[in-house]
């Protein structure tokens, strides 16, 4: 449903930014504002999109202000007021709707989910509701899957398209409950369940149960994409070659994204953390119960939320990304304190943002030492032997394959789609982005490596010789290849001396040699089946989604 308010009554002219003081920390002490400033500098221009930041304490807001632009076409600057989609930061909603129904005991949590959407396979083990709320199912990522068939973030997708790719699929990643792994197949399919439980699609049922209880006007769950959103901040991303150019999708599903919210309304649902209108104690404490896998090893999310620490602090928080936008909430429970963070670029990185604030707002609460945050502390030199550490790393358990890179900067870290530099943190660890760490083990005859993210370690990744194919084995790749689990095919052909790979969404590809039988490209691992000499076909291993089987045709 879309905002009750018109949002445009709230919004200031071209003026640089808006700021909202209201109330000082507990201690009596005011927030320095010029110490947030420097946080969000490179957004304070009216030619960038940017971001909105609340600092919430006490149950008010203590700080908020905008930075940046919400429109560059028309030369609107953003406001706290302006809503923004949340991306993933809306899963803690769906998990809240989930919950409420078990608690009233419509549903149970350990309910396989074919008893209410029976288009899921049968995959001869369940996955259950709790498997999806923890993100330990095992199920395909729908939305690699989607855009894997083909379909671009500017198609119009809705549930039916989304339903129709789960139910092609033949194999899980995992064995329900063994690991923690991200899928956003689990969210979505809960707002299918709240739906069939309650004759309410999850917008409605949020609306009602949720959103209107603690007077959140402008918080919607947003399922219509022609719908017209008074008070919206466009999204962007970084174009090549310098500017912006515009970021949105037409994807309809909810359950895993899709709220529009401020941060002057964020602190409503904020805030309930402490007083429990909505579900009471119960449902604050199936949302942050930390999970515990099938062999009694622990993770640190809990039912749509992460549940950690930072720099000695205990924390609460969600991060969200969806085409150009960004956002973050982080509340510190014994602090009272909590970070909102609502941006417009898809280069942002809010959990960072959100980090850097709270060093700001909390800094006599803070401990000393960087435990808990990935990019605190300072930068250590460069080990003097870290030619060692540059190579190809695999990990057979996650189908994954990063090079350790040494160029005139240092070391740098890529994949498929994304590399970025090393920050040493020690001999043998190091912080890449502000928001992953990679801690290096030495063995024989190489060193292994993991990689830390939002308080979860990976399984190890170790060294392998990356393959040299000839001439002939790379003629053997060409040809077409069909995959019924998403009913495409993909394209492998040559180009001068260069492979590449093509479908409609991606484009094409360029392939590059991984470990041996083994490509790399920008939609992810290829491991290649049949001879060299004529390949029958592939595997698909591209981060969510492990294991999808293609077959040459004619």
């Amino acid at each position: 449903m879309g905002p009750k308010e018109n949002g445009m009554a709230k919004w200031l002219g071209p003026a640089a930014s808006v700021l909202i003081v209201v109330g000082c920390a507990p201690d009596g002490r005011g927030i320095d504002a010029a110490a947030i400033d420097r946080v969000f500098a490179e957004y304070a221009s009216d030619t960038t999109p940017g971001c909105a930041v609340g600092v919430y304490r006490d149950g008010q807001i203590a700080y908020a202000k905008g930075y940046g632009m919400a429109d560059l076409e028309r030369n609107i600057p953003i406001s706290p007021a302006m809503i923004f989609d949340l991306g993933s930061t809306s899963k803690q909603f769906a998990a809240a709707a989930v919950i409420l129904l078990a608690n009233e005991g419509k549903l149970s949590l350990g309910d396989d989910v074919r008893k209410y959407v029976p288009e899921v396979p049968d995959f001869g083990t369940p996955v259950t509701i709790d498997h999806m709320l923890r993100h330990t199912s095992g199920l395909r990522d729908y939305n690699g899957l989607l855009y894997a068939h083909g379909y671009r973030f500017e198609d119009a997708t809705g549930d039916e398209e989304a339903l129709d790719i789960i139910a092609r699929q033949r194999a899980l990643n995992f064995a329900p409950g063994s690991r923690w792994d991200y899928s956003n197949t689990g969210f979505f399919l809960l707002s299918t369940i709240v739906k069939r439980v309650t004759g309410q699609n999850l917008a409605e049922f949020a609306r009602e149960r949720i959103f209107g209880p603690l007077g959140m006007a402008e918080t919607h769950f947003r399922n219509d994409h022609t719908a017209i959103l008074p008070g919206r901040a466009l999204a962007y991303s970084p174009r090549a070659g310098g500017g912006f150019q515009i970021d949105l999708s037409n994807w309809d599903q909810l359950g895993d994204g899709a709220v529009y919210s401020s941060v002057e309304e964020l602190i409503k649902w904020d805030e309930d953390y402490y007083r429990r209108t909505v579900g009471g104690q119960a449902l604050v404490d199936k949302l942050t119960e930390p999970g515990t896998l099938n062999d009694g090893r622990k993770h640190s999310y809990g039912r749509g939320l992460f549940i950690d620490s930072y720099r000695g602090l205990a924390r609460i928080h969600h991060g969200g990304a969806w085409a150009g936008y960004r956002a973050m909430l982080m509340r510190f429970p014994a602090q009272h304190t909590s970070v909102a963070l609502t941006c417009n670029v898809g280069s942002a990185n809010t959990n960072r943002l959100a980090e850097r604030v709270a060093d700001v707002v909390l800094a006599d609460h803070l401990a000393a030492d960087s435990a808990g945050s990935a990019a605190a502390g300072p930068a250590a030199a460069l080990p003097a032997d870290a030619d060692r550490l540059v190579g190809m790393y695999y990990s057979a358990v996650e189908q994954r394959v990063i090079r350790v890179i040494r160029d005139t900067a240092g070391l740098s870290f890529a994949t498929s789609s994304f590399s970025a530099p090393m920050t040493p943190r020690g001999p043998n660890e190091f912080d890449v982005g502000g928001f992953l760490t990679l801690r290096f083990a030495d063995g024989a005859p190489a060193p292994s490596v993991r990689s830390v993210r939002s308080g979860e370690e990976s399984p190890p990744l170790d060294r392998v010789e990356a393959g040299s194919p000839t001439r002939a084995e790379w003629d053997g790749l060409v040809g077409r290849y069909y995959s019924p689990e998403l009913d495409a095919t993909w394209v492998i052909e040559r180009s001068g001396d260069t492979v590449l790979v093509r479908n409609r969404s991606m484009g094409r590809m360029q392939l590059s040699p991984a470990m041996t039988g083994a490509f790399q490209a920008e939609a992810g691992l290829l491991q290649f089946l049949g001879a060299p000499a004529r390949r029958s076909g592939f595997l698909l291993h591209s981060g969510r989604m492990l294991g999808l089987r293609f077959e040459r045709v004619p």
